[in-house]
C-alpha cells in the first residue's frame, strides 16, 4: 500500500535547521517566547516593504519576540544586493549592523560602491578598515554560510520568514502576521497538530493502534457484539432501487474504492512526472517489485500446491504495507539516504498496481455482461470528457459512482472501479511561472479607477487570484489533496478495525503450523526481501537500471526486510480470497505473524547495519 504526503498532497512547510547561531545579530531578549528569523535581499523591494512591517511588528509584539536577519542576495537579478550585504557586516565589524541594516532598506536604489561607502561616512565608520573589510574573505564566507544555511531550510526566494524555526507562509501584511505570531500557545497547538497530521508516517501510527483495537475488542467479552456490529445489513431504497451490503461489505467494497482510487492518482501521477516517468530510473524499483511478487507468490504455491481451495490465497503474500514500513524508517532518522526512501515508494507504486491487476483478473466472481457491458460503457464516456478537456470533477465523480455499482453487480470486485476511475481523472501541463507572475503583478497593481475603494479592488483582486490558482490546479492534483487525508485517517484505520478482529482463544498449533499461515509467514518474511534484492541485482548485472544516488547493496539488503510487512492490501485480498472462516482466519494469522516478524527483522538489521551505511554516506 502507497502512502505518501508531498507537495502535491499534504504540504508540510520547511522547519529552520539552526534557529539561533553565534555570528547572528539579534534584536530582542534572549529569552523571549518568540523568535523570527528573516532571510533577505537588500535590493528586493518586497523585502523592502517587509522591513517596513517587521519594524511595526517588533513594536507592537515588544520584549516578546527576538528578531534575526540573515543574508540571501539574489545576485542573478540583483547585482547589488552581495556587495549590499558585506556592507552590513563590515559595518558590523565596528558595531553598526543595524545602522546599516536600515540605512540600506530606507535607500534601496542606491546601492553602488559609492553609494555605500557614503552610508559609512554618515553613520562615523572608519572609511578606511570599512573598504578593507567590504572585500574580506571572512566577511564574504559569513554570507556564504547564511545563504548555505537558508538553502538547506528550505529558502527559495526572499523575503523567507520562520517563526520558531516553521517556514511563515501566511499573508505578508502586519495583521496577518500578528495574528499568527501574538498567539504563542495556540501557535504551539497548532505546530504539534500539524506536524502530526504532515507526517508521513502518522497514518501508519494509525493503522497500527486500529489493529491493536481490532484484537483486544475480537478477544474481549465484547467479541460476539464486535462480529455482529460488521455483519449488520444497511439498505440504500430509491424507489424500486435497493442495494443491500453488510457493514463490512460497506467497508470493504465502498470505503475501500475511495482508497483505491487515491492509489490510482498516485500511481497516474509517478508515471506522468515522478519516480516512473523516466525509463532508467523506473527500470530499478520495477523489477525489484517484480522480485517481490513472484519469489513469495511461489513460495506460498509450493507449500499448498495439490489444494485447490488454499492456493486462492497466492496473492496474499505479494503486498509490502508502505505505511508501516515508512513507520519503521522513522527509527533510522537521517542514517539512510533520501534516495533509498524514494526507491521503496516507487516500488511500493508498481507494488500495488500489480495488486489491482491481480485483483480485477484473478479474483472476479462469475460475470454478469450485461452490468460489465454498462460499466465499459461508462468507462468509454469518462475517457471522452476527460478528451474533450472537461476539467471540473462533478461529471467524473457522478459517473464514477454510477461505475461503482456496476462493477459491483458485474461480479468485478467494485474497489477497480477507482482504479480506472482516477486514471481518466484528467491533469494539466504545470503553468507558465512567468506569465503567471505577470498576471498576478498585473492585478495588485492600483488601478486608481474613480469612485472604486481600496478595499473593493483589493478584494476583487484577491477573488481573481483565487479562481486563477484553482483553475491551474489540474482535478486530479486538487482531488488527491482532497481525498488523501480522508483514506489515510479515516477510511484506512477503519479497514483495519473491521478486518483484523481475530479471535485467539481458539488458537491452535495446527492453526498456527497449516499451510496457508505458513506459506504466506515464508512468502513475507523470506520471500519478500530475497526476490527484490535478487531481482534488483539482476536488473543492475544486465544494465537496465542503475542504483540510485548514495545507495548501496547494504542499504537495499538492510530495508528490503521490512519489506514484508504486508498488512492493508495482504488483509484485502485475503478477504476476498477466502470466504470460509478457517482460512480466512489462517491467512489473518500469518499476515499479522509475518509483518510483526518483519518489522522486527528489519529494525534490528536495519538498526545494526545504518550506522555503518551512515559512516560511508558521510565520506561520499
Amino acid at each position: 500500500m502507497l502512502l505518501r504526503h508531498d507537495a502535491m498532497s499534504n504540504y508540510s512547510p520547511p522547519k529552520l535547521i539552526e534557529l539561533v547561531t553565534p555570528d547572528d545579530y539579534t534584536v530582542g531578549l534572549e529569552t523571549a517566547p518568540i523568535t523570527i528569523v528573516e532571510y533577505g535581499d537588500y535590493e528586493c523591494p518586497h523585502c523592502g516593504y517587509f522591513h517596513q512591517i517587521i519594524s511595526q511588528l517588533l513594536h507592537e509584539l515588544g520584549s516578546r519576540v527576538r528578531y534575526v536577519f540573515r543574508h540571501f542576495p539574489i545576485s542573478s537579478i540583483h547585482p547589488n544586493a552581495r556587495r549590499a550585504a558585506q556592507a552590513v557586516e563590515a559595518a558590523a565589524e565596528q558595531g553598526k549592523f543595524w545602522q546599516m541594516h536600515n540605512t540600506l532598506f530606507d535607500n534601496q536604489k542606491d546601492l553602488s560602491r559609492e553609494n555605500l561607502q557614503e552610508y559609512a561616512e554618515r553613520l562615523g565608520l572608519d572609511l578606511k578598515k570599512f573598504a578593507l573589510d567590504l572585500d574580506s574573505d571572512m566577511i564574504a564566507n559569513r554570507i556564504d554560510d547564511d545563504i548555505e544555511l537558508g538553502v538547506k531550510s528550505g529558502v527559495n526566494g526572499t523575503p523567507t520568514l520562520f517563526v520558531n524555526d516553521t517556514r511563515y507562509d501566511g499573508a505578508w501584511d502586519l495583521d496577518s502576521l500578528s495574528e499568527f505570531i501574538d498567539k504563542p500557545f495556540g501557535l504551539k497547538i497548532q505546530v504539534l497538530t500539524q506536524r502530526f497530521t504532515d507526517l508521513a508516517v502518522s497514518g501508519g501510527i494509525l493503522l497500527f493502534l486500529f489493529t491493536i483495537l481490532a484484537l483486544i475488542l475480537s478477544n474481549s467479552s465484547l467479541s460476539d457484539q464486535y462480529l455482529a456490529f460488521w455483519s449488520k445489513d444497511f439498505a440504500l431504497i430509491v424507489g424500486g432501487f435497493e442495494l443491500r451490503e453488510s457493514l463490512l461489505h460497506i467497508v470493504n467494497d465502498g470505503l475501500m474504492a475511495i482508497f483505491f482510487f487515491v492509489v490510482g492518482l498516485e500511481i497516474k501521477r509517478e508515471v506522468l512526472i515522478g519516480e516512473l516517468s523516466e525509463r532508467k530510473k523506473a527500470m530499478l524499483p520495477v523489477f525489484a517489485a517484480i522480485g517481490g511478487i513472484v519469489v513469495p507468490t511461489t513460495i506460498y504455491v509450493l507449500i499448498n500446491w495439490g489444494n485447490a481451495e488454499k492456493l486462492a490465497g497466492w496473492a496474499i503474500p505479494m503486498a509490502t504495507d508502505i505505511a508501516f514500513l515508512l513507520v519503521i524508517l522513522t527509527f533510522f532518522d537521517k542514517r539512510i539516504p533520501a534516495s533509498l526512501r524514494i526507491f521503496f515508494s516507487a516500488l511500493a507504486i508498481v507494488d500495488d498496481l500489480a495488486a489491482i491487476l491481480v485483483i480485477s483478473i484473478f479474483y472476479t466472481d462469475q460475470l454478469e455482461f450485461a452490468f460489465l457491458g454498462a460499466g465499459l460503457f461508462i468507462v468509454a464516456i469518462l475517457f471522452v470528457i476527460n478528451r474533450f478537456r472537461i476539467y471540473s470533477s462533478l461529471p467524473y465523480l457522478v459517473l464514477g459512482l454510477v461505475l461503482w455499482y456496476m462493477f459491483l453487480e458485474s461480479g468485478i470486485h467494485p474497489t477497480i472501479a477507482g482504479v480506472i476511475l482516477a486514471f481518466t481523472i484528467p491533469t494539466r501541463k504545470p503553468p507558465d511561472t512567468k506569465i503567471l507572475i505577470a498576471q498576478c503583478n498585473t492585478l495588485m497593481i492600483d488601478p486608481h479607477l474613480g469612485d472604486f475603494t481600496e478595499d473593493s479592488l483589493r478584494h476583487a483582486a484577491l477573488q481573481t487570484l483565487e479562481t486563477i490558482t484553482e483553475r491551474l490546479q489540474s482535478p486530479s492534483q486538487r482531488l488527491e489533496h482532497d481525498v488523501q487525508p480522508w483514506t489515510v485517517y479515516l477510511i484506512l484505520p477503519i479497514f483495519a478495525l473491521a478486518n483484523a478482529g481475530i479471535s485467539l482463544s481458539g488458537t491452535t498449533s495446527s492453526l498456527l503450523t497449516s499451510s496457508v499461515t505458513l506459506g504466506i509467514i515464508l512468502g513475507l518474511v523470506i520471500g519478500k526481501p530475497l526476490g527484490i534484492i535478487l531481482f534488483a541485482w539482476i536488473a543492475v548485472k544486465l544494465n537496465v537500471a542503475q542504483l540510485p544516488g548514495q545507495v548501496s547493496w547494504k542499504d537495499i539488503f538492510a530495508i528490503s526486510w521490512l519489506a514484508g510487512i504486508g498488512f492493508t492490501m495482504s488483509l484485502f485480498i485475503a478477504g476476498i480470497a477466502f470466504e470460509g472462516e478457517t482460512l480466512a482466519s489462517e491467512a489473518k494469522i500469518g499476515i499479522l505473524i509475518a509483518s510483526a516478524i518483519a518489522a522486527l527483522l528489519g529494525l534490528i538489521i536495519g538498526l545494526l547495519l545504518t550506522k555503518q551505511i551512515g559512516e560511508a554516506h558521510s565520506d561520499v
